[in-house]
């Protein structure tokens, strides 16, 4: 069977991690389902300078879905629970609070609701700082609801000598957290 992945952009500063992320999945041979919201389309011009036309032309195997698109298939639990994870990258505070809520505003919300309820991992890369007490009540909500919070915190025993090899560690970690293998980062006390 393929391997599918859905990833989400949203808002946050760090549309980095989440081109990063298609990047190296679409480079395993994931199929992916990519979905951007309004917000995360403006910072990835802001941040990137690419528009999401550009991405469909970089990434002609990805498909990308409108967040409009709610009644698309990996909004259903019986379609959701053949793929090896979702993948929210950056994570807005915003769309966490939403996650954490329950509230469907649109196709990101309900991909997270369908992961929480069917088990699937749901690895959230959220990219804020400081946090605020809502925040941090948001994070807690949605681990304890089974998804991974993994903020946008580097470690910097790998010294690593880059941007790159600083986004290389967050998107490794969240591959880590999907069980899928990489080896974007020297890991701790690594002996190769």
């Amino acid at each position: 069977m393929a391997k599918k992945a859905v990833l989400c952009i949203t808002g946050a500063s760090g549309s980095i991690y989440g081109y990063r992320l298609l990047e190296v999945l679409d480079g395993m041979g994931f199929n992916l389902d990519l979905i951007v919201s309004t917000a995360g389309a403006v910072v990835l011009k802001e941040e990137l300078g690419l528009s999401l036309k550009d991405i469909q032309q970089r990434f002609p195997r990805v498909r990308l879905v409108s967040e409009k698109a709610i009644a698309d298939s990996v909004a259903s639990g019986s379609r959701l629970i053949n793929y090896t994870g979702v993948l929210v990258a950056p994570c807005s505070m915003s769309t966490l609070a939403c996650v954490a809520n329950g509230i469907n505003q649109n196709l990101i919300h309900r991909v997270c609701e369908t992961a929480l309820k069917e088990r699937v991992p749901l690895v959230l890369i959220v990219r804020e700082a400081p946090y605020s007490l809502i925040h941090l009540e948001n994070m807690l909500k949605v681990a304890r609801a089974g998804a991974t919070i993994l903020p946008a915190s580097p470690a910097f025993y790998h010294k690593p000598k880059s941007v790159e090899e600083i986004v290389d560690f967050i998107v490794g970690k969240a591959l880590d957290n999907l069980r899928i293998e990489h080896n974007l980062y020297k890991r701790w006390k690594s002996q190769d």
